[in-house]
């Protein structure tokens, strides 16, 4: 992945985040999801970059390893926004269009939600709004259904012992055969580090539907794939009802969750159109 490596202290925490385009253009900040890293925007910030604006693709809290908190706690979705913030604050970067995919979107809609003034737009990925996505659990058999893998996740040291195993392969078996081999090494080699997948699942293990998210008012996109196994329909298009500023709702036909990976041309085009709009 091209551009510069830069290394973001924040209070105690040392983040790694990958920067890239003309340092004057409009700053976008990039949040991964799981079990992925900032490598997973690889194809997606030349484009952006090509368009002049500055991203800053970041290796999130327990990924970077100089910001590995070892309490559950640090991984709460208030402290994840919160986190986001101040890294932004650490970047120089006051306002900027964020962009997040899988547990990424999670934290950019309590970005936009809880720090409205430091999101100029909104494109969250795969994952609707939180709420959104809790009604869906609640009311969906099909979402509770392909929700069911959480359930292992929650479980400290099995599902390490689970998903690490034989090489990770269980691990590795979640991305199928689209995202490259090359790709998957590198996000196994972060996750195999001690103490690293513990951090990556606590962000699941911090997970409560007692903290209500609120509405969004930033001009925001909601860019949802057909074959994502995570998420489903009632839960994608439920989104919207969530968000109060402008919204758009971005369907790509027979992409699978790994949207960053598998579909960066779409996913780039549908960032861009968002700036563009604001």
């Amino acid at each position: 992945m091209a551009g510069e490596l830069l290394r973001v202290d924040v209070g105690d925490l040392t983040f790694d985040v990958r920067a890239d385009g003309p340092e004057d253009g409009r700053p976008v900040v990039l949040l991964h999801g799981f079990p992925e890293t900032s490598a997973s925007w690889a194809a997606v910030t030349p484009r952006l970059a090509e368009a002049g604006l500055r991203t800053y693709a970041v290796d999130q809290l327990g990924y970077s390893p100089g910001a590995r908190p070892q309490e559950v706690e640090a991984y709460a979705l208030t402290n994840l926004a919160q986190v986001t913030a101040d890294l932004m604050s650490a970047m120089e970067v006051p306002v900027a269009d964020v962009v997040g995919h899988d547990w990424g979107a999670n934290a950019a809609w309590a970005l936009a939600a809880w720090h409205a003034d430091r999101v100029r737009s909104l494109t969250a990925v795969s994952v609707p709004h939180p709420t959104a996505f809790t009604a869906a659990y609640r009311s969906d058999p099909e979402q509770k259904e392909r929700s069911a893998y959480i359930r292992l996740f929650w479980q400290e040291g099995k599902a390490e012992e689970v998903l690490l195993a034989d090489d990770a392969r269980r691990l590795r078996r979640m991305f199928g055969d689209v995202v490259d081999r090359e790709t998957v090494d590198e996000y196994v080699a972060v996750l195999s580090a001690p103490g690293a997948l513990t951090a990556a699942l606590n962000w699941y293990r911090a997970m409560s539907s007692q903290t209500p998210v609120d509405d969004v008012t930033v001009p925001t996109t909601f860019v949802w794939s057909d074959a994502d196994i995570a998420i489903g329909r009632i839960a994608a298009e439920g989104c919207g009802e969530y968000v109060a500023g402008d919204y758009r709702f971005v369907q790509l036909p027979g992409v699978s969750h790994w949207i960053p990976e598998e579909a960066p041309d779409q996913l780039a085009a549908a960032i861009l159109d968002r700036i563009a709009s604001t």
